[in-house]
C-alpha cells in the first residue's frame, strides 16, 4: 500500500483543473488499495458563505487549513502576517505529509510551496503537478525565498498536463531529469451520441437552432469570450438559425450580456449559468461545434471533453489549441486569437458542411485522455517515485 498525500489548495466544490484531479486520483488510488490523504483550504464556496456549496465527499481524510487573511496590511506587518500563516500552515500539515510515502503538490502558490518544503524535510518524496499559469507566467524571484522554484527542482518527478507547458518550462530554463506529460482525464459519459440522441438532447435542454454552437468555461478575459460574441453577427448574417450558448459563471457575465445586447445578437445568445458535468455532456452531444476562443490555455480539458462526445472544436491559437490541432487533426479548426473576423469566417465554413469527429479521434482519447490510462500513468509515477517496483 502507497499512502499518497494531495497538497492542493483548492478541492470541490471549487472548479478547475488543479482542484478536479486531485479528487480523481485519490479514487483511482483508493480503489487500487492505497491510501489518499489531502491538505488544502476550505473550498471558496463554503468561505463565501454559499448554501449551496457543500462539500462533496472526499476519498480520504482531508486536514482543512485556515483561509490566509489578506487584508491590506503595511509592509512589514504583511511581512509577519505571511510568516505568522507559513507557521499555522507547517504545524497542521506536517503529521499527514510525514506520514506518506509520496506528497503530490499540485500547482504552486503558498500552500504547495509550503508543503513541498514540509516533505523534502522529512525525506519525503514529492511528484509535483503543473497546470498551466505556474509556467506561462513564471519568473524566478530574485530577493525572497521562491518557494515554486525551490519545490520544482527539489521534486522527485514533473508532471505537465500538456507538452506545450513542458516545452515552455524548459525555455524558462526550468531544465532538469523526471519530466513527463500526463494529459487530463475525460470520463467515460462523454462519449459518441447518434443521430436519435443528439436530437433528444436538443429537446431536452430546448434548443430549437440548426446550429449551435457552445463554450464551456469560466466568463473571464483569459478565456476570450468577448472575441466569440464579436463573431457572432457575422455567423448569423450568413447562418442565420445559429444559436451560441454559454455553459460557466465567472466576473464578466454581465459584461458579455450588455456586448450582446449592444450588437443586437442577445436573442440568440444563452448564458445558461454553471452546469453540471453530465448536462454539460448533453449540451456537447448538442452542438454541432465546439468553440474555444481562449487567450491562454494549457491543454483544454473542455475541448476535449467535446470531441469525447463527437463534436469537432473550432479553437484559438493558444497554446494548447495548436496541441489540440496536433493531437486530432482536422477534428480541431485553429484560428488566430482575438480576430473575431477570422474566427467568424471558421465558424461559417465549419457550419456549412456539417459533420462528427473522425474514428481516430477516439483512438487518441483511448491512448491519452481516459480515466484508466491516465490512472495507470499516475500509479507507475508513484511507484516511481517511492522507489517500488513497476507493477
Amino acid at each position: 500500500m502507497i499512502r499518497v498525500c494531495h497538497i492542493a489548495a483548492h478541492l470541490p466544490p471549487d472548479q478547475g483543473a488543479n482542484a478536479l484531479l486531485p479528487v480523481h486520483l485519490g479514487i483511482w488510488t483508493r480503489d487500487a488499495g492505497d491510501l489518499p490523504t489531502y491538505v488544502s483550504y476550505p473550498p471558496r464556496a463554503l468561505t463565501q458563505g454559499d448554501a449551496t456549496g457543500a462539500a462533496a465527499p472526499l476519498p480520504g481524510p482531508v486536514v482543512w487549513l485556515p483561509k490566509r487573511d489578506r487584508g491590506r496590511l503595511p509592509g512589514p506587518l504583511s511581512v509577519f502576517a505571511t510568516l505568522a500563516h507559513v507557521r499555522r500552515v507547517w504545524a497542521l500539515a506536517e503529521p499527514a505529509i510525514v506520514e506518506a510515502d509520496v506528497v503530490h503538490v499540485h500547482s504552486n502558490g503558498l500552500l504547495p510551496g509550503v508543503g513541498a518544503w514540509i516533505a523534502r524535510r522529512a525525506g519525503k518524496p514529492v511528484v509535483l503537478t503543473l497546470y498551466g499559469t505556474e509556467i506561462w507566467h513564471y519568473a524566478r524571484k530574485r530577493f525572497g525565498l521562491d518557494l515554486f522554484t525551490r519545490a520544482y527542482r527539489s521534486a522527485a518527478l514533473v508532471t505537465f498536463y500538456s507538452a506545450g507547458l513542458l516545452d515552455r518550462a524548459v525555455e524558462h530554463g526550468l531544465v532538469r531529469g523526471g519530466l513527463s506529460v500526463v494529459y487530463p482525464p475525460v470520463a467515460e459519459y462523454f462519449a459518441r451520441a447518434d443521430a436519435q440522441a443528439r436530437d433528444a438532447a436538443r429537446r431536452d435542454l430546448g434548443l430549437a437552432e440548426r446550429n449551435i454552437l457552445v463554450n464551456v468555461k469560466r466568463l473571464h478575459p483569459l478565456a476570450g469570450q468577448d472575441t466569440l460574441i464579436d463573431a457572432m453577427p457575422a455567423v448569423l448574417r450568413q447562418a442565420p438559425e445559429t444559436r451560441l450558448v454559454f455553459c460557466g459563471t465567472g466576473p464578466l457575465r454581465s459584461a458579455l450580456e450588455a456586448r450582446a445586447r449592444g450588437l443586437g445578437i442577445a436573442s440568440r445568445v444563452t448564458f445558461a449559468g454553471l452546469v453540471d458535468n453530465r448536462r454539460v455532456a448533453s449540451y456537447y452531444a448538442a452542438a454541432d461545434l465546439f468553440v474555444l476562443p481562449s487567450r491562454l490555455e494549457a491543454l483544454p480539458t473542455v475541448a476535449v471533453e467535446a470531441l469525447a462526445c463527437g463534436t469537432p472544436v473550432v479553437s484559438s491559437d493558444c497554446p494548447g489549441g495548436v496541441e489540440l490541432g496536433r493531437l486530432f487533426g482536422d477534428d480541431v479548426r485553429v484560428v488566430p486569437k482575438e480576430n473575431p473576423p477570422a474566427l467568424a469566417e471558421a465558424l461559417i465554413a465549419a457550419l456549412s458542411s456539417p459533420r462528427r469527429t473522425r474514428p481516430a479521434t477516439d483512438a487518441v482519447l483511448t491512448r491519452e485522455f481516459r480515466p484508466a490510462t491516465v490512472a495507470a500513468r499516475y500509479a507507475a509515477i508513484y511507484r516511481e517515485a517511492a522507489g517500488l517496483r513497476p507493477r
